[in-house]
């Protein structure tokens, strides 16, 4: 279930911002007119304005056919936003249900939470350990090698990338947050760490701080 609820608001959310993009480019080449009466409006007043516009019954100049699309698209752009946000409502309440524990962990929402859930129900029989599901993450070090001396460790570009993506995004929400992931960033680039590197490590711990979340939560997902 939580799996068909996010590839549809992932869809949604893609085909709104394919939308307002669409509507953007649009004023770029609009007749004057249109241009000095829309050009310069955030997205979300752009959307609002245009889904009020007054159109003409029948579109008879590039002016009325400019805007009878504007319309069409702040429309489509405010249905896509409305089933997006119920669709969002509907993944909050399954994942609370189904990870009380996981969704403790900070910077984890329901957003990240589902997409971290949809990848381990996909492995469930090959991830029994921190390690396994840190390498489904695509979070387990690489061994950068010089020679015959390993240096260092490189981040590891396999793994489901959606899984990956959410760690990254926790990952960057604590750095702007929290004050403790600030503290290690600054510690470790005093260390001589690329920005690289120290995302790479507080993916891993992250990884294992939701492994063990997820521990509590397992006997939930029979029911996803």
């Amino acid at each position: 279930m939580l799996r068909i609820l996010t590839l549809t608001r992932t869809s949604a959310v893609h085909a709104k911002t394919v939308a307002i993009t669409t509507m953007q480019d649009l004023l770029v080449t609009a007749p004057a007119p249109v241009r000095e009466q829309l050009s310069g409006l955030s997205p979300r007043r752009l959307v609002s304005t245009c889904a009020k516009l007054s159109l003409a019954d029948n579109p008879s100049t590039p002016t009325e056919s400019v805007l009878l699309v504007l319309y069409r698209l702040a429309v489509r752009y405010q249905h896509l936003a409305a089933e997006a946000d119920s669709l969002q409502h509907q993944i909050g309440r399954l994942a609370t249900h189904a990870c009380p524990a996981l969704l403790t962990v900070y910077g984890v929402g329901p957003n990240s939470a589902a997409t971290l859930l949809v990848a381990l129900g996909d492995n469930p029989g090959r991830v029994t350990s921190e390690a396994a599901f840190a390498k489904l993450c695509g979070v387990a070090p690489l061994p950068a090698t010089s020679g015959k001396t390993t240096t260092r460790h490189r981040l590891n570009r396999g793994g489901d990338k959606q899984a990956n993506s959410a760690l990254y995004m926790i990952i960057i929400g604590r750095l702007a947050n929290d004050p403790a992931t600030r503290a290690y960033r600054t510690r470790r680039t005093t260390e001589g760490k690329t920005t690289n590197e120290i995302i790479r490590c507080l993916k891993r711990h992250l990884a294992r701080s939701i492994y063990r979340a997820l521990k509590h939560d397992l006997k939930h997902l029979d029911d996803l």
